[in-house]
């Protein structure tokens, strides 16, 4: 795929190029930060980034600070690594607006394949594809979403979860059929991540978070005339 410009943010030097090199070979530009600061100098020195790899432990800042930062004038997609697999630090990352999160070690080839797969999904948004349900309106080229006129924040994720549900309502969604379709490779995490990421959402969708149902046993619906 490629043609895209990828920020990544890790002290260590062979992580950077590790990473830089597989997603080099794979067709996209890539910008690299030694610590939180620097990151945060290259994201505003370059609008055109289409996604951040954001290691959590570093230096001077860390990935956290860094990501809010990110958030406060931005919902590109980010990619957070981190050493540790704990339960705490992957909520926390999501509740934070984490996109997708990877735990070390992992496979170069699986991450440059997780890139592939946010951006192809960005690239293929139709420029006048624009959903409307129950007072809630989904702009999918301009990655927006308002409630009764007012705009919502989302994180990317979150967006697409929204899409997925909005398309396809009234149906009932297993955890299963919204990871294979939401995010679209290879899981390797549990329900848990979706949980957590419809939580977030029903929280920002405000009075309109009860169109999603839950399924008990199953998953999810998103029903308007329910």
């Amino acid at each position: 795929m490629g043609n895209g410009k990828i920020l990544v943010v890790d002290d260590e030097a062979r992580m950077r190029k590790l990473v830089s090199d597989f997603l080099t070979k794979s067709g996209y530009e890539v910008l690299e930060a030694p610590d939180g600061e620097t990151a945060l100098d290259l994201f505003y020195d370059n609008k055109d980034i289409s996604l951040v790899i954001l290691d959590v432990m570093m230096p001077r800042m860390d990935g956290w600070q860094v990501l809010r930062e990110i958030r406060e004038s931005s919902q590109l997609p980010v990619i957070m690594l981190t050493a540790r697999s704990d339960e705490r630090d992957e909520l926390r990352g999501f509740e934070l607006g984490v996109d997708e999160y990877v735990t070390k070690p992992f496979s170069p080839r699986t991450l440059v394949a997780r890139v592939e797969a946010i951006l192809r999904r960005t690239a293929a948004q139709d420029n006048n594809d624009r959903i409307e349900l129950g007072g809630i309106v989904l702009d999918k080229a301009a990655h927006e979403v308002t409630i009764d006129g007012k705009p919502v924040e989302l994180s990317f994720k979150e967006f697409e979860l929204l899409t997925y549900f909005m398309e396809n309502n009234g149906i009932a969604l297993s955890r299963e059929k919204i990871l294979n379709n939401v995010w679209n490779y290879d899981y390797y995490g549990d329900a848990r991540t979706i949980d957590t990421h419809v939580k977030k959402l029903r929280s920002k969708l405000g009075d309109k978070g009860e169109l999603i149902r839950t399924i008990w046993g199953m998953g999810y619906k998103f029903d308007v005339d329910a």
